[in-house]
């Protein structure tokens, strides 16, 4: 994808990809596999430097909003 407003800041480049990543959380969650945190992850496709997004369903809307206009 590339954004206008986006840019990476290690080597400036606008193209990226956008990516999801859940993982649990505590000890009760670990133990019964419950994948409780989310995290939203924007990746350069020159560098492939990475920033993540600790958030909900409400807030990746609001960060692909941002991207997307």
């Amino acid at each position: 994808m590339r954004h206008d407003k986006w840019h990476c800041p290690k080597c400036g480049h606008k193209d990226f990809e956008t990516g999801e990543m859940r993982v649990s959380g505590g000890f009760w969650s670990r133990i019964f596999d419950v994948q409780n945190k989310r995290y939203f992850a924007v990746s350069c496709e020159n560098c492939r430097y990475t920033e993540f997004y600790k958030g909900s369903a409400s807030t990746v809307g609001n960060v692909f909003d941002f991207f997307t206009g």
